[in-house]
């Protein structure tokens, strides 16, 4: 039993009485909180990989914040982790691996992650979803992860962060047929390990294709968006009868809306670039009323107070004027109001304050006004 469910119901086109809230990257380093328990770790990775912190840390921002849904602290990385590329985490330079794909030997010799080496990231899915359990009830929904394939392709072969992922898309110009085989690895390896998050415990899924949009016209849709469709066709829908929501966000990815709204996901998370309002206006007209998450622009809580309150009331004031998912629902139902990419870390906790407020309050005013 579900205390709150305001996020399922959301993902699943049904109605709400207010539109519900979580943040991308809302355990994070914004949170003094967090960045105690890393210390205790000794290292992101310290952290990452011990389920006893993992959990502390997922439930920091919601003994704090009025959320609506709990995700796994983990990180997209964990994949080609346990493929043997030795992620590692140097102070100040982020994410990188030992042994990037650059060569066709090394492209051939991957093999699909071992999913033992990620029993750490289950166990912490399991332990979070008993964490939530508050007086026999769960607090609210808990969300499961994973990077895109080619999202997780771009660090698998520059080996690590970059603007361009020049070597990532070299490859794709001029050995599509490796990318293809790495993509497929990646794939089969993404729906293994959600599908082993769902059995641990997880009630949704999201799929981060923080790179998808690097990617041309066309080669998005044939490289980034058929991998995604690959691992949902792969994945199950239903748990103990539950239906298990599905969002897909693939940032910078708005003038992509109607493809990505054919590859099965239940959700489409947008970042600050596309007007949710325009977005719903779009589906419903294509006849794919589909939920939609985002998308404000995180920069924004660096701003004042006001200016904070009044971006989130402008989203919502906007989405209020486009059509109903479907007869009998508010035209904020089946919208999650989320950021439209990770919280920075020098965000002002107390800015969030004034989203959640913002958002629970407005977005509950406006379908009392109907």
């Amino acid at each position: 039993m579900l205390t709150n469910d305001r996020f399922l119901k959301a993902c699943l086109g049904e109605k709400t009485d207010r539109t519900p809230l979580w943040l991308m990257r809302q355990a994070g380093r914004y949170l003094p909180e967090y960045n105690a328990t890393r210390a205790k770790a000794g290292s992101f990775l310290g952290l990452a990989k011990n389920p006893a912190y993992a959990t502390e840390v997922t439930l920091q921002p919601l003994d704090r914040y009025p959320l609506d849904a709990a995700i796994l602290f983990s990180d997209i990385l964990t994949i080609p982790d346990a493929m043997g590329l030795g992620l590692q985490f140097a102070a100040g330079e982020g994410p990188s691996f030992q042994h990037p794909l650059r060569s066709e030997d090394e492209v051939k010799k991957l093999r699909p992650a071992d999913l033992q080496q990620l029993q750490y990231v289950f166990d912490a899915v399991a332990q979070i979803r008993q964490a939530l359990i508050q007086d026999g009830k769960q607090r609210v929904p808990l969300i499961g992860f994973s990077g895109s394939p080619w999202t997780l392709a771009c660090y698998m072969i520059d080996g690590s962060g970059s603007d361009d992922f020049r070597h990532a898309k070299t490859m794709m110009f001029n050995r599509p047929d490796l990318l293809k085989h790495i993509l497929d690895i990646n794939a089969q390896s993404v729906a293994a390990y959600l599908g082993e998050q769902l059995r641990s415990g997880a009630q949704a899924l999201m799929i981060f294709d923080t790179w998808g949009g690097l990617l041309p016209d066309g080669w998005y849709q044939r490289i980034s968006l058929a991998s995604m469709r690959s691992v949902i066709d792969q994945l199950p829908r239903e748990v103990n009868g539950q239906k298990v929501p599905i969002i897909i966000f693939t940032k910078g990815g708005g003038l992509w809306l109607e493809d990505m709204a054919d590859v099965g996901a239940d959700v489409i998370g947008l970042d600050w670039t596309m007007s949710i309002a325009k977005a719903r206006t779009l589906l419903v007209s294509k006849n794919k009323p589909l939920a939609l998450q985002g998308n404000f622009d995180p920069i924004a809580l660096f701003a004042k107070p006001e200016q904070i309150t009044q971006e989130a009331i402008g989203i919502l004031d906007s989405l209020a004027k486009a059509p109903a998912l479907k007869s009998g629902l508010h035209p904020l139902d089946g919208h999650i109001f989320n950021l439209g990419h990770g919280i920075s870390q020098f965000t002002n906790p107390d800015a969030v304050t004034v989203l959640a407020k913002a958002v629970l309050e407005h977005s509950a005013q406006l379908r009392k006004a109907v």
